[in-house]
Protein backbone atom coordinates (compact mmCIF):
# COMPACT_ATOMS: atom_id res chain seq x y z
CA UNK A 1 0.00 0.00 0.00
CA UNK A 2 1.53 3.56 -1.15
CA UNK A 3 0.29 6.13 1.02
CA UNK A 4 0.09 9.35 -0.37
CA UNK A 5 -1.35 11.66 2.05
CA UNK A 6 -1.50 10.93 5.99
CA UNK A 7 -5.70 10.27 6.00
CA UNK A 8 -7.80 12.85 8.96
CA UNK A 9 -8.89 11.14 11.96
CA UNK A 10 -12.66 11.99 10.95
CA UNK A 11 -12.42 10.41 7.48
CA UNK A 12 -10.85 7.21 9.31
CA UNK A 13 -13.65 7.10 11.79
CA UNK A 14 -16.09 7.26 8.75
CA UNK A 15 -14.45 4.39 7.30
CA UNK A 16 -14.72 2.18 11.03
CA UNK A 17 -18.23 3.17 11.21
CA UNK A 18 -18.95 1.99 6.80
CA UNK A 19 -17.16 -1.28 7.88
CA UNK A 20 -19.68 -1.62 10.93
CA UNK A 21 -22.44 -1.45 9.82
CA UNK A 22 -21.60 -2.54 5.86
CA UNK A 23 -24.15 0.23 4.78
CA UNK A 24 -23.18 3.82 3.18
CA UNK A 25 -26.90 4.66 3.75
CA UNK A 26 -27.20 3.65 7.40
CA UNK A 27 -23.47 5.03 8.63
CA UNK A 28 -24.81 8.32 7.39
CA UNK A 29 -27.84 8.14 8.75
CA UNK A 30 -26.04 7.88 11.90
CA UNK A 31 -23.45 10.07 11.65
CA UNK A 32 -25.63 12.72 10.22
CA UNK A 33 -23.63 12.78 7.04
CA UNK A 34 -25.57 13.18 3.56
CA UNK A 35 -24.63 9.67 1.26
CA UNK A 36 -22.96 11.70 -1.02
CA UNK A 37 -20.56 13.94 1.13
CA UNK A 38 -19.79 10.02 2.94
CA UNK A 39 -19.27 8.53 -0.56
CA UNK A 40 -16.67 11.06 -1.53
CA UNK A 41 -15.01 10.83 1.95
CA UNK A 42 -14.23 7.60 1.42
CA UNK A 43 -13.14 7.77 -2.09
CA UNK A 44 -11.11 10.39 -1.19
CA UNK A 45 -9.17 8.15 1.30
CA UNK A 46 -8.50 5.45 -0.84
CA UNK A 47 -7.20 7.83 -3.11
CA UNK A 48 -4.59 9.16 -0.03
CA UNK A 49 -4.19 5.60 0.50
CA UNK A 50 -3.84 4.53 -3.09
CA UNK A 51 -5.39 1.26 -2.73
CA UNK A 52 -9.68 0.26 -2.53
CA UNK A 53 -11.25 -0.49 0.93
CA UNK A 54 -14.69 -1.59 0.13
CA UNK A 55 -16.09 -3.71 -2.59
CA UNK A 56 -19.39 -2.57 -3.34
CA UNK A 57 -22.53 -2.68 -5.53
CA UNK A 58 -26.40 -1.67 -5.07
CA UNK A 59 -26.78 -4.23 -2.09
CA UNK A 60 -23.71 -5.22 -0.31
CA UNK A 61 -20.79 -3.30 1.14
CA UNK A 62 -18.27 -5.80 1.91
CA UNK A 63 -14.12 -5.36 2.99
CA UNK A 64 -11.38 -5.53 0.90
CA UNK A 65 -8.33 -6.92 2.27
CA UNK A 66 -6.68 -3.66 2.44
CA UNK A 67 -9.77 -2.27 4.62
CA UNK A 68 -9.51 -5.35 6.64
CA UNK A 69 -6.02 -5.04 7.22
CA UNK A 70 -6.81 -1.41 7.86
CA UNK A 71 -9.95 -1.83 10.10
CA UNK A 72 -8.07 -2.66 13.47
CA UNK A 73 -5.22 0.13 13.18
CA UNK A 74 -8.21 2.42 13.11
CA UNK A 75 -9.91 1.17 15.94
CA UNK A 76 -6.77 1.33 17.87
CA UNK A 77 -6.40 4.51 16.53
CA UNK A 78 -9.65 5.83 17.32
CA UNK A 79 -9.51 4.55 21.25
CA UNK A 80 -5.87 6.29 21.71
CA UNK A 81 -7.16 9.01 19.95
CA UNK A 82 -10.11 9.37 22.30
CA UNK A 83 -8.29 8.58 25.54
CA UNK A 84 -5.67 11.16 25.10
CA UNK A 85 -8.53 14.11 24.30
CA UNK A 86 -10.29 12.25 27.26
CA UNK A 87 -7.07 12.81 29.95
CA UNK A 88 -6.29 16.07 27.70
CA UNK A 89 -10.02 17.37 28.60
CA UNK A 90 -9.52 16.13 32.67
CA UNK A 91 -6.33 18.47 32.62
CA UNK A 92 -7.91 21.51 31.32
CA UNK A 93 -11.03 20.87 33.91
CA UNK A 94 -8.01 20.45 36.72
CA UNK A 95 -9.32 16.67 37.15
CA UNK A 96 -5.81 15.49 36.57
CA UNK A 97 -1.88 16.80 36.87
CA UNK A 98 0.31 17.52 39.23
CA UNK A 99 0.83 20.52 41.92
CA UNK A 100 4.47 21.65 43.31
CA UNK A 101 3.60 23.08 46.73
CA UNK A 102 5.76 25.13 48.43
CA UNK A 103 5.59 25.65 51.92
CA UNK A 104 7.03 27.21 54.91
CA UNK A 105 7.44 24.66 57.36
CA UNK A 106 5.25 25.40 60.23
CA UNK A 107 2.58 26.06 57.32
CA UNK A 108 3.31 22.33 56.03
CA UNK A 109 3.30 20.86 59.45
CA UNK A 110 -0.28 22.81 60.33
CA UNK A 111 -3.23 23.17 57.98
CA UNK A 112 -1.42 21.92 54.77
CA UNK A 113 -1.91 17.86 55.24
CA UNK A 114 -5.35 18.30 55.82
CA UNK A 115 -5.98 20.75 52.96
CA UNK A 116 -4.24 17.96 50.85
CA UNK A 117 -6.54 15.57 52.02
CA UNK A 118 -9.63 16.69 51.37
CA UNK A 119 -8.21 18.11 48.19
CA UNK A 120 -7.69 14.71 47.08
CA UNK A 121 -11.06 13.67 48.05
CA UNK A 122 -12.47 15.59 45.14
CA UNK A 123 -9.57 15.40 42.88
CA UNK A 124 -7.65 11.49 43.20
CA UNK A 125 -6.18 12.13 39.88
CA UNK A 126 -4.24 15.08 40.68
CA UNK A 127 -0.30 14.46 42.10
CA UNK A 128 0.59 16.59 44.75
CA UNK A 129 3.94 17.54 45.98
CA UNK A 130 5.02 19.48 48.86
CA UNK A 131 8.56 21.50 49.21
CA UNK A 132 8.80 23.09 52.75
CA UNK A 133 11.46 25.83 52.76
CA UNK A 134 12.36 29.52 54.11
CA UNK A 135 10.39 32.30 52.52
CA UNK A 136 13.37 33.46 50.48
CA UNK A 137 14.06 30.03 48.90
CA UNK A 138 10.34 29.26 48.16
CA UNK A 139 10.43 32.68 46.04
CA UNK A 140 13.45 31.87 44.19
CA UNK A 141 11.68 28.46 43.51
CA UNK A 142 8.69 29.70 41.98
CA UNK A 143 10.84 31.93 39.60
CA UNK A 144 13.13 28.75 38.60
CA UNK A 145 9.52 27.05 37.80
CA UNK A 146 10.22 23.93 40.76
CA UNK A 147 7.03 25.05 42.36
CA UNK A 148 3.98 26.49 41.05
CA UNK A 149 2.63 28.64 43.95
CA UNK A 150 3.39 28.90 48.07
CA UNK A 151 1.90 29.06 51.13
CA UNK A 152 4.45 32.19 52.25
CA UNK A 153 4.76 35.51 54.06
CA UNK A 154 4.39 38.28 51.42
CA UNK A 155 7.00 38.28 48.41
CA UNK A 156 9.96 41.37 49.14
CA UNK A 157 9.88 42.14 45.05
CA UNK A 158 7.44 42.52 42.33
CA UNK A 159 6.51 39.84 40.03
CA UNK A 160 3.78 37.43 42.49
CA UNK A 161 0.15 37.45 43.21
CA UNK A 162 -0.31 37.28 46.79
CA UNK A 163 -3.88 36.62 48.67
CA UNK A 164 -3.44 37.16 52.32
CA UNK A 165 -4.73 34.11 54.76
CA UNK A 166 -4.31 35.17 58.17
CA UNK A 167 -2.10 37.44 60.81
CA UNK A 168 0.18 35.43 62.69
CA UNK A 169 1.42 36.86 65.81
CA UNK A 170 5.31 36.46 67.20
CA UNK A 171 5.27 35.10 71.08
CA UNK A 172 8.06 34.67 73.66
CA UNK A 173 9.00 31.06 74.11
CA UNK A 174 10.57 30.14 77.04
CA UNK A 175 11.56 26.71 79.28
CA UNK A 176 8.39 24.90 80.51
CA UNK A 177 8.03 25.30 84.60
CA UNK A 178 10.75 27.97 84.41
CA UNK A 179 10.91 31.29 86.20
CA UNK A 180 10.08 33.17 83.18
CA UNK A 181 6.82 30.46 82.46
CA UNK A 182 4.12 33.19 83.69
CA UNK A 183 1.21 34.33 81.78
CA UNK A 184 1.79 38.41 81.87
CA UNK A 185 2.68 39.24 78.84
CA UNK A 186 6.45 40.33 77.78
CA UNK A 187 8.41 43.21 76.43
CA UNK A 188 11.01 42.78 73.89
CA UNK A 189 13.62 43.99 76.16
CA UNK A 190 13.34 40.61 77.90
CA UNK A 191 16.18 39.81 75.06
CA UNK A 192 18.26 42.17 76.39
CA UNK A 193 18.49 39.65 79.71
CA UNK A 194 18.11 36.31 78.58
CA UNK A 195 20.19 34.66 75.54
CA UNK A 196 18.41 35.15 72.42
CA UNK A 197 17.92 31.71 70.16
CA UNK A 198 17.86 33.10 66.64
CA UNK A 199 16.61 31.50 63.67
CA UNK A 200 18.49 31.55 60.40
CA UNK A 201 19.28 34.56 58.73
CA UNK A 202 16.94 34.05 55.78
CA UNK A 203 14.06 32.51 57.69
CA UNK A 204 10.98 34.94 57.78
CA UNK A 205 10.89 34.61 61.56
CA UNK A 206 14.20 35.89 61.80
CA UNK A 207 13.58 39.00 59.30
CA UNK A 208 10.66 39.67 61.85
CA UNK A 209 12.47 39.29 65.22
CA UNK A 210 15.41 41.29 63.52
CA UNK A 211 12.71 44.08 62.87
CA UNK A 212 11.28 43.91 66.45
CA UNK A 213 14.51 44.39 68.27
CA UNK A 214 15.58 47.64 66.06
CA UNK A 215 11.75 49.29 66.76
CA UNK A 216 11.81 48.26 70.99
CA UNK A 217 16.08 49.59 70.40
CA UNK A 218 17.18 46.59 71.97
CA UNK A 219 20.67 45.18 70.65
CA UNK A 220 21.01 41.40 71.47
CA UNK A 221 23.21 39.09 69.51
CA UNK A 222 21.32 36.07 68.14
CA UNK A 223 22.83 32.22 68.63
CA UNK A 224 22.62 29.21 66.89
CA UNK A 225 20.98 30.53 63.88
CA UNK A 226 19.15 27.54 63.91
CA UNK A 227 17.31 26.30 60.45
CA UNK A 228 14.73 23.64 61.65
CA UNK A 229 11.62 24.28 64.53
CA UNK A 230 12.22 21.66 66.39
CA UNK A 231 15.92 22.40 66.84
CA UNK A 232 14.92 25.86 68.61
CA UNK A 233 12.52 24.17 70.93
CA UNK A 234 15.14 21.74 71.72
CA UNK A 235 17.12 24.31 72.65
CA UNK A 236 15.15 26.32 75.00
CA UNK A 237 13.74 22.90 76.64
CA UNK A 238 17.91 22.79 78.05
CA UNK A 239 17.65 25.99 78.83
CA UNK A 240 19.99 27.35 76.39
CA UNK A 241 17.89 30.61 76.12
CA UNK A 242 14.69 31.84 75.01
CA UNK A 243 13.12 33.26 71.45
CA UNK A 244 10.12 34.87 70.06
CA UNK A 245 8.50 32.47 66.78
CA UNK A 246 4.87 32.95 65.54
CA UNK A 247 2.14 31.23 67.08
CA UNK A 248 1.03 28.83 64.03
CA UNK A 249 5.03 27.41 64.68
CA UNK A 250 4.06 26.28 68.35
CA UNK A 251 2.31 23.04 67.14
CA UNK A 252 5.39 21.60 65.99
CA UNK A 253 7.43 22.08 69.17
CA UNK A 254 7.37 19.66 72.38
CA UNK A 255 4.69 21.87 74.07
CA UNK A 256 5.37 20.05 77.41
CA UNK A 257 8.79 20.94 77.50
CA UNK A 258 8.44 24.98 76.49
CA UNK A 259 5.69 27.57 76.93
CA UNK A 260 4.51 30.88 75.45
CA UNK A 261 3.44 34.54 76.33
CA UNK A 262 2.05 36.96 74.36
CA UNK A 263 5.01 39.74 73.27
CA UNK A 264 4.25 43.77 73.26
CA UNK A 265 6.07 46.76 72.65
CA UNK A 266 5.91 46.13 69.94
CA UNK A 267 3.46 44.01 68.58
CA UNK A 268 4.97 42.24 66.00
CA UNK A 269 2.70 39.74 63.34
CA UNK A 270 3.49 38.06 60.10
CA UNK A 271 0.97 37.72 57.33
CA UNK A 272 0.41 33.85 55.93
CA UNK A 273 -0.70 33.91 52.51
CA UNK A 274 -0.64 31.77 48.84
CA UNK A 275 2.00 33.24 46.68
CA UNK A 276 2.08 32.52 42.74
CA UNK A 277 4.20 34.37 39.78
CA UNK A 278 2.23 37.03 38.28
CA UNK A 279 3.49 36.45 34.41
CA UNK A 280 3.08 32.32 34.61
CA UNK A 281 -0.76 30.99 33.98
CA UNK A 282 -1.26 28.63 36.61
CA UNK A 283 -2.19 24.99 35.19
CA UNK A 284 -5.58 23.90 35.33
CA UNK A 285 -5.10 21.29 38.71
CA UNK A 286 -2.89 24.43 40.22
CA UNK A 287 -5.91 26.74 40.13
CA UNK A 288 -8.24 24.16 41.47
CA UNK A 289 -5.59 23.42 44.42
CA UNK A 290 -5.07 27.37 45.04
CA UNK A 291 -8.72 28.03 45.21
CA UNK A 292 -9.36 24.94 47.43
CA UNK A 293 -7.12 26.22 49.88
CA UNK A 294 -7.83 29.87 49.98
CA UNK A 295 -11.53 28.29 50.93
CA UNK A 296 -10.14 25.97 53.04
CA UNK A 297 -11.11 26.19 56.89
CA UNK A 298 -7.93 27.48 59.00
CA UNK A 299 -6.80 25.19 62.14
Amino acid sequence: MTMRRAPSMSSLRLFMQVAYNRSFSETGRLTNVSQPALSRTIRLLEEQLGTRLFDRDSRNVRLTSAGEALLPIVERLAADFDHAFSELAQNFAGERGRVVVGALPSVAAGDLPLAIAAFLQSHPKVEVIVRDQLSGNLYQQMQERQVDLAITTPPSADGFHFDPLFDDRLVLVVPANGALDVPEPATWQIFAQHDFIAMAPRSSVRELTDAAMNKADVAVRGLYECTQLATVGAMIAAGLGITALPESTLGMLKRDRIAARPLEAPVIERTIGIAHPLARTLAPAVEAFRTHFLRFPRG
